[in-house]
């Protein structure tokens, strides 16, 4: 498996175009992915008892084993809009649709931006008209889908499986109002290798437990999050079957294009200037590794601590306590860019100025060590600046 230059079109069979409709002053907001032969298609979605229409159509597409494009619009998210709403991504559908040459049952439709507003269908009407079934540019897409992100976040991967060259392609955006819980906030994934939809689902839905669901940036769930995985087979291979070598190398590609991905995000919040990395090691169980590593990440004083290069690991052992409240609180250690700063539960001493130097990384890593059992668990979040106020401040006007 190696790591290839491409988009999210790079796999065998799959196009990809983006367009300037207007919902935006400036930037590209609509675009959309098409397959030209039928994928099988798994999804993961946000749990926020409010969901953005286009989330409750895409839901009843993937009742069927059938999927072929999806289309997507920023700069208004066609949430908390009633039932216009629901009535506008049904109508955004079915111009696609229209457009593609397909029925709008293999059409998912996904949105992101500005809650609360009805979407202008005029504009969506014209964008989709100027979109390219399969001679567009494939990274016109990547920016389309964007929204307060200071950069496109796109990686793709190539592997041998039965001899032929098999791509997985993947592009997210997400910047603020980052803490998913199920998705995160939108997230397309491409493939030309064959697999049922049942084995992606669980799969899909195993590894974003490990990875999008380990990423916060503000503790705000979207009501749009969505993460949208299509594999179609077009490299030819057999349809993969679960404990075989190429269930396995599959399984790893899609976690290291979702950790990608969810690293990406993490690094590019909103104001963001540093990626935080915490591992739990030695934990009683997975999933209490995992939120341990994801409330550190989370502090919001751990984060200030972290822009202002302040090594105050106290900010740490207080987010682990509440994470776990059955953690035992006399042997733990805990190392910031592998300096020990408590082991056994006991402060250790260290240089605080070449500590400062360290911290003004641009990633920076916290490992904590419970000696509690053999489980691990990862988390990725970003520093809180004055930027991030200012921004969402702003955000709406």
């Amino acid at each position: 498996m190696k790591k290839i230059d491409g988009t999210i079109a790079s796999p065998k069979g799959f196009y990809a175009d983006g367009y300037h409709s207007g919902l935006k002053r400036k930037k590209k907001d609509i675009g959309w992915i098409y397959s030209e032969y039928p994928a099988r298609a798994a999804a993961v979605f946000t749990t926020n008892a409010v969901q953005a229409a286009p989330i409750k159509i895409t839901k009843e597409v993937l009742a069927s084993d059938s999927l072929q494009a999806v289309v997507v619009n920023s700069g208004n998210a066609n949430a908390c809009t009633g039932a216009a709403g629901l009535t506008h991504a049904k109508e955004m559908q079915k111009i696609a649709a229209k457009q593609l040459g397909l029925s709008s049952s293999q059409v998912a439709v996904a949105s992101t931006g500005v809650i609360g507003q009805e979407l202008p269908m005029d504009k969506i009407e014209n964008g989709i008209a100027h979109l390219n079934k399969t001679g567009g540019e494939a990274p016109a897409f990547h920016e389309a889908i964007l929204t307060t992100d200071t950069q496109t976040k796109e990686i793709v991967l190539e592997a041998v499986i039965e001899n032929r060259r098999v791509k997985m392609s993947g592009v997210a955006k997400g910047s603020g109002m980052i803490h998913p819980n199920m998705a995160t906030m939108l997230a397309f994934i491409t493939t030309d290798a064959a697999m049922s939809r049942e084995l992606l689902q669980t799969m899909l839905k195993k590894i974003t437990d490990e990875t999008f669901n380990q990423i916060t940036v503000d503790g705000d769930t979207s009501t749009n999050d969505m993460v949208l995985l299509m594999a179609n087979g077009a490299s030819g291979i057999s349809e993969i079957q679960e404990h075989t070598q190429e269930y396995e190398i599959f399984q790893e590609m899609l976690y290291q294009v979702m950790k990608t991905l969810a690293m990406m995000i993490a690094q590019d919040g909103e104001g963001a200037t540093k990626l935080i990395e915490a591992t739990v090691t030695n934990g009683k169980d997975p999933l209490s590794a995992r939120m341990i590593a994801k409330k550190i990440v989370g502090s919001s004083l751990v984060k200030t601590a972290m822009f202002g290069a302040d090594p105050n690991w106290g900010r740490i052992i207080c987010a682990i306590g509440y994470a776990d409240p059955f953690v035992n609180p006399e042997n733990i250690d805990i190392f910031i860019e592998g300096q020990p700063v408590l082991l056994h539960s006991q402060p250790q001493h260290f240089d605080e100025r070449v500590m400062k130097e360290k911290l003004g990384k641009e990633t920076i890593t916290i490992t904590v060590d419970l000696h509690e059992g053999a489980a691990a668990g990862k988390a990725w979040g970003c520093d809180l600046t004055y930027k991030y106020v200012e921004i969402n401040a702003l955000y709406h006007t």
